[in-house]
């Protein structure tokens, strides 16, 4: 496995409150672990949580050694979710704060557990069966998208999309999306913001996954081409290869401080 997370202010942002982890080593119960998370709040608010939400999941997964991925997934989002909320109302400064959250693990199966709450996405892509959205978007455009009452090229779409329905910490209970698949030696699974999403369409994506780099180039390369198109928001990206280019393995990039040029794998 090889895998390699990055994170990036973007052109028109002066603070980044997006986050991003990736582990390929076991972490309590799992295997490994890949997570992003998209801020938001005033001030340094969406900072926080997002960090604060990284962190904390981390800690509920090492501690625990007997629920399935699933199960973990659903009972740490809820612990986040409820903490992050808590935290609102302890200070001004955080009032309304909340964060995306998007996590993954793959076990010895290659069965995938993701766990979604935002508009945060996860990819699986494979050159034949092409880029595949895993997660739904918890916002209001796409939620009237399934309805059939929007279309994606329409112009409500473009002015709402940033509007979601569904975030950790936005009230003191959260449904947490949770999807289950089994992946192909040659599938890549991205995790990303909507900073990355909204500047990048899904065929440039697939192009670029589809080239034999490795993760870490494509990663940088996903976020160049978001800044090249605007980058209007901060943009993260998680890339995960089950089997590395040329059988070379780059070491997952795990949350470092926040000094680290290029911002690379920011969170606590």
């Amino acid at each position: 496995m090889e895998a390699f997370a990055l994170t990036d202010v973007g052109k028109c942002r002066d603070m980044n409150q997006d986050a991003v982890y990736a582990q390929c080593t076991p972490i309590g119960n799992l295997k490994n672990l890949f997570v992003v998370a998209d801020g938001m709040g005033g001030h340094q608010a969406g900072d926080y949580a997002s960090s604060y939400a990284i962190s904390r999941l981390q800690e509920l997964i090492c501690k625990e050694q007997d629920r399935t991925a699933s199960e973990l997934f659903e009972r740490a989002f809820q612990i986040v979710n409820y903490e992050v909320f808590e935290k609102g109302y302890s200070k001004i400064e955080f009032y309304g704060m909340g964060t995306t959250l998007v996590a993954c693990t793959l076990d010895e199966n290659r069965v995938l557990t993701v766990a979604n709450v935002g508009d945060s996405r996860l990819y699986v892509y494979n050159k034949e069966k092409g880029l595949r959205q895993i997660t739904r978007d918890h916002s209001y455009v796409e939620e009237l998208v399934r309805k059939g009452q929007l279309t994606r090229d329409s112009e409500l779409y473009q002015q709402s999309k940033n509007i979601i329905t569904r975030a950790i910490g936005a009230s003191e209970e959260v449904k947490t999306d949770i999807f289950q698949l089994e992946l192909e030696p040659k599938d890549q699974i991205l995790l990303c913001s909507d900073g990355l999403t909204n500047m990048v369409p899904d065929y440039l994506i697939s192009l670029l996954l589809a080239i034999p780099d490795s993760a870490q180039d494509k990663v940088k390369q996903l976020i160049w081409e978001a800044n090249h198109a605007g980058g209007s928001d901060n943009i993260s990206a998680v890339l995960i290869r089950l089997e590395p280019e040329n059988g070379l393995e780059h070491e997952a990039a795990e949350a470092v401080p926040d000094d680290i040029s290029e911002e690379e794998t920011r969170g606590l």
